[in-house]
């Protein structure tokens, strides 16, 4: 009985295994439906897209471009895709680097000479690998009182990094993730050329790789035909998300599915560019010294940063990606060179997890590939109980008032709430502060922050302020 057992069990998974042989696509695309299965004519969606070997292998939407209108997402629906944006940017300049218009040593101050003079170059290399040392221009919008759904453009942007009188940290000496730059490129690629941003990469990259679906949308009041809505979650139900930037560069790239796999194929089979100018691309980024600029690290993997990519490992393979997400949109590309693969998901639901579904896709087409990688043992030093802060709630009459910036050309006011200090803004909700040392307090406008009042002898006259892209902006007190 058992012997007969053992064999059908055998015979079972040699069926299996013959039938996945044989009809390996339809396989796999059952598949990658149950991992998409949550997405449906109620939902909002995701496009997505397989390319091995230079030719889209898989192509499918699931879910809802439009939910008011009934519209589904398809491969060919266009879609705002973040942060993949700046992998575009990046290119142009390496165009017109190529063409003798731009020298990756330039101060960018030669194209924007608007912007203050650091006592040291910010050169275009800078700017590329996120080394200037830039404060984050959504960083420092959250600061002044905008909100993600305001309407922002180059110009506004411009105007106040323009004004700006810090650096987070001297150029070239550390990585720190700045759209600033990329906007920055972008309107000096404009510049340069006599042409708007999104006029240039239409002729000099879209048309010739036949990404017709694709632009830089730098008017918000512009009609997209065919694009999908950005949507979130709230209470059960479908809301949109608004999404007004007409600022190019960092992102704002409208694009699809499809015509992302056409730009994947350009990096074996270059139509625009050349493989020298590609490989020269895809290198990993440099500090001033020559290391390499570490995006982030693990106990498994390092991730460096090449302008507008990430290069890493996925289980021992070598991979380029970049993600994205704005408003309700989110987006993944993912290169991996040595296996021929690319994997693209576009979506318009703000719940995508994007990693949580793309990488049980790459494993199904990756899976006899993998390098086992030895586990890294570490050893945990004993965690420390966080002192108490001290609350100071008999002296905070000592930080009420208001306080102006210069950098931000905004006031903000603090009052006392049931022995809570409150931080205000005509444009933002109030803030309740959480006291995290001496006269130091926490949080959130958009972004965590930390803030720390500065005495004069014993009175408060001004106070500094950081968030994740934007440090020590000052404020003086007025009254």
């Amino acid at each position: 009985m058992k012997i007969r057992t053992v064999s059908t069990s055998i015979i079972l998974l040699l069926i299996t295994y013959n039938a996945i042989a044989q009809f390996p696509d339809q396989w796999i695309e059952k598949k990658i439906d149950s991992l998409f299965s949550e997405y449906n004519s109620e939902t909002a969606g995701v496009a997505v897209v397989v390319v091995k070997d230079g030719k889209i292998v898989f192509k499918k939407g699931y879910g809802m471009a439009n939910l008011e209108y009934d519209i589904p997402v398809t491969t060919q629906t266009p879609m705002h895709i973040g942060s993949v944006s700046k992998q575009f940017t990046a290119f142009s300049v390496y165009l017109l680097e190529r063409q003798g218009k731009i020298s990756f040593e330039d101060d960018i101050r030669k194209y924007i000479p608007e912007l203050p003079d650091y006592g040291s170059p910010i050169r275009i290399k800078h700017l590329l690998a996120h080394t200037s040392g830039l404060r984050d221009q959504w960083a420092i919008h959250a600061l002044a009182g905008w909100h993600e759904e305001d309407v922002i453009t180059t110009e506004q942007i411009l105007k106040l990094a323009s004004i700006q009188k810090e650096l987070n940290f001297k150029t070239g000496t550390a990585f720190g993730y700045c759209n600033t730059g990329y906007t920055l490129l972008a309107e000096a690629v404009s510049r340069i050329t006599g042409q708007s941003f999104s006029d240039f990469t239409r002729a000099n990259i879209f048309e010739p790789l036949g990404m017709t679906n694709s632009l830089f949308y730098d008017d918000y009041h512009k009609t997209i035909k065919n694009r999908a809505y950005s949507y979130q979650l709230k209470d059960g139900k479908f809301t949109k998300m608004e999404q007004s930037h007409s600022n190019v560069g960092p992102s704002n790239l409208l694009t699809t599915a499809e015509d992302l796999a056409k730009w994947v194929n350009n990096f074996d089979n270059p139509i625009v560019g050349d493989q020298a100018l590609i490989k020269a691309f895809n290198e990993i980024s440099v500090l001033d010294n020559n290391e390499p600029v570490v995006w982030a690290m693990s106990q498994e993997d390092t991730i460096y940063h090449a302008k507008g990519q990430l290069r890493r490992k996925h289980k021992g393979l070598p991979v380029i990606s970049h993600g994205g997400h704005v408003a309700g949109y989110r987006a993944v590309l993912m290169r991996f060179p040595e296996n021929n693969l690319a994997v693209i998901t576009l979506s318009n639901n703000e719940h995508y997890t994007m990693l949580g579904k793309v990488t049980p896709l790459i494993d199904l087409y990756l899976q006899d590939k993998f390098i086992e990688v030895p586990n890294v043992i570490t050893t945990q030093s004993a965690s420390k109980t966080p002192a108490e802060p001290e609350k100071y709630s008999n002296r905070l009459t000592d930080f009420e008032g208001a306080y102006q910036s210069d950098e931000l050309t905004t006031v903000y006011r603090f009052k006392i709430i049931k022995d809570t200090l409150i931080m205000t803004h005509p444009r933002l909700s109030d803030m309740e502060l959480s006291p995290i040392g001496k006269d130091k307090f926490s949080g959130v406008n958009t972004f965590a922050f930390e803030l720390e009042f500065i005495r004069k002898g014993k009175e408060v006259t001004r106070f500094k302020i950081s968030n994740f892209g934007a440090k020590n902006v000052k404020f003086k007190r007025i009254k």
